[in-house]
């Protein structure tokens, strides 16, 4: 951990406390509209930290120290469409465990959110769907799909210039890849825990949930390095983070019974398929020699 790193995370973590507080201070509820900008500010704390240290502190390009690169390639395909596959390959892994059961009927769907919307929202969600002549499913996708690369991307930049910008600038070449993937992880899953414990993701389990958001934020850290690597560019993990907000959902309102620790991409469920791709990372890089740099010479 450098100096510079330590200044991100304070400013970070800081900006973030400060939002979360006002919120509550004002009388705030989760799973409302307010509650839905307070966790897009949110998101963009990261970015205000790393724009007052380099461009107010440090006069740096922000460009170059980010890895803010447009240039398109192969892995920006990878990064949009990966989630999608993950999401529904954690669907099929929930299948297993006893009590769920995958269904890709309305009536399944709508099972999912008996408990955050009302009787009558509910009745008009399920009206809209029967108004589509196909499967509401591959809808859903093609809305998840859009939204990944487009405004989903564009909120998710707002954290992917700092943990896999500025941070990853920061630790890469001191720590290595697993071990800055590991501490990335670690230090983004904490990151997480005012809004989880307001009922973000796991709201029937707000302690634990901490600890699952932790667990799922080290198994994805790895696959979001190697993308910036690959890629050569944060704007490519800002796609798989937009992509994998936009797609998580998929992965468990498609499953009956069940509960968010076990069910789903947040769940055990999806633990298991990210930690599989892992592994595939590690077979993939194994014997690479230059695997701490930050263009594509790990292919």
């Amino acid at each position: 951990m450098t100096k510079r790193a330590w200044l991100f995370l304070v400013l970070s973590f800081g900006l973030n406390l400060v939002v979360t507080t006002v919120f509550l201070l004002i009388g705030g509820r989760w799973n409302t509209p307010s509650a839905m900008v307070v966790a897009v500010g949110y998101m963009f704390c990261p970015m205000v930290a790393v724009l007052v240290l380099e461009k107010i502190v440090y006069h740096n390009d922000i460009k170059k120290t980010c890895g803010i690169r447009f240039k398109f390639n192969f892995w920006f395909l990878v990064a949009w469409f990966l989630p999608l596959i993950v999401s529904f390959a954690s669907l099929a892994v929930s299948d297993i465990f006893p009590g769920t059961k995958v269904s890709f009927t309305i009536d399944g769907l709508l099972e999912r959110f008996k408990d955050t919307m009302t009787q009558q929202q509910v009745q008009q969600l399920q009206q809209q769907f029967e108004t589509i002549p196909f499967n509401p499913v591959w809808f859903a996708i093609t809305q998840a799909l859009i939204a990944g690369i487009t405004i989903n991307a564009l909120v998710s930049f707002g954290e992917e210039i700092g943990w896999r910008g500025f941070l990853f600038n920061e630790l890469i070449p001191r720590m290595g890849f697993w071990k800055t993937s590991g501490l990335t992880g670690f230090i983004w899953g904490l990151w997480h825990l005012p809004l989880v414990l307001q009922g973000h993701n796991y709201p029937h389990y707000r302690g634990l949930g901490v600890l699952w958001m932790t667990i799922f934020c080290i198994l994805w850290s790895p696959i979001f390095n190697f993308i910036r690597i690959k890629s050569g560019s944060v704007i490519a993990t800002s796609i798989l983070h937009g992509s994998l907000n936009a797609t998580a959902g998929f992965s468990f309102v498609f499953i009956k019974g069940g509960n968010e620790l076990i069910t789903g991409i947040l769940g055990v469920s999806g633990f298991i398929v990210v930690a599989i791709v892992d592994i595939i990372i590690w077979l993939r890089i194994l014997g690479e020699k230059n695997v701490y740099s930050t263009d594509n010479s790990l292919s």
